[in-house]
């Protein structure tokens, strides 16, 4: 018996619970306290010319790299690709894989689309961009927006969810427009989802925002930044481990400040492709200790 293990197994009788506590020793303690994450997702706009193509099939190999929840998109077919409910949610038994999200127009049909959402067990309906505004006072209107559109999906069991952009990390008029929509929403209707990449090239640590906000930000998209890339900050993108971003760090911390979801999302594929990219990435995860 190893030092390690005697030590847990120790603390475990003194409290009771050694039993209780094996399991963790092996997840967790012969690592220093740190363990693989157990689930995270793929924002399917990632793969979006494989899902015109073939949705299912693609979904299919996706969960077959280790994908266990998916976001999706409207990309012209609905919320669910033209696929019923049913049909969807078969489809997710047999792969494995929660349907946990998906952006969508939220202010067009929006009853329609969460009766759609709930069927499948989502929990998000969001927002994927809403373009920079003008003034403070036209950010305070779309916070009012977003808390109109939170109380239609709360009446279907949902939530509504923001995902930024870097516009909303530039200044305006002395003020942060994500810290206006943050402060304007309703805890109890909003939520975020922060996207990592676009706060981080946009000059902000993701990690002190998500602090900043403790509780508000329930989903990531978990995107890394090319270290020497181009001041384009729309030309940064890169597989997971081989940019800047320290992932295993920014997890392991965000999940204390309420993070649930990481979502993978990538949108530039230098010397690779979207599904590649995608089986890549899920092995970078799932070796990944938080």
């Amino acid at each position: 018996m190893n030092k390690q293990r005697r030590k847990f197994l120790q603390i475990g009788s003194m409290l009771g619970v050694g039993a209780a506590l094996f399991p963790f020793e092996i997840a967790s303690a012969n690592s220093l306290g740190l363990a693989k994450l157990s689930k995270f997702g793929l924002q399917l706009y990632s793969v979006k010319e494989e899902m015109a193509k073939d949705a299912a099939g693609t979904m299919r190999k996706l969960a077959g790299f280790g994908y266990k929840q998916f976001e999706g998109f409207d990309g012209g077919k609905g919320i669910l690709w033209g696929m019923q409910p049913a049909e969807c949610n078969s489809l997710m038994s047999d792969i494995g894989v929660d349907f946990i999200s998906s952006h969508a127009n939220v202010f067009k049909d929006l009853d329609a689309q969460a009766e759609q959402a709930a069927e499948v067990g989502m929990k998000y309906l969001i927002c994927p961009y809403i373009g920079a505004q003008k003034s403070v006072d036209e950010w305070k209107v779309v916070a009012e927006k977003f808390n109109a559109a939170g109380e239609t999906l709360k009446s279907h069991g949902l939530k509504f969810a923001y995902h930024n952009h870097d516009y909303t990390f530039k200044m305006l008029d002395g003020q942060l427009p994500q810290d206006i929509l943050m402060e304007n929403t309703d805890p109890e209707l909003v939520d975020f989802e922060l996207d990592m990449y676009w706060a981080f090239v946009a000059g902000y640590d993701p990690l002190e925002y998500v602090a900043k906000f403790p509780g508000r930000f329930k989903l990531c998209h978990v995107k890394d930044a090319e270290a020497a890339g181009s001041n384009n900050a729309h030309d940064r993108g890169v597989l997971l481990g081989t940019g800047e971003m320290s992932y295993a760090n920014i997890i392991k911390k965000s999940k204390k400040y309420g993070m649930e979801y990481f979502v993978v999302e990538q949108e530039r594929f230098e010397g690779t492709n979207p599904l590649e990219a995608a089986e890549k990435n899920a092995a970078y995860l799932a070796k990944l200790k938080v």
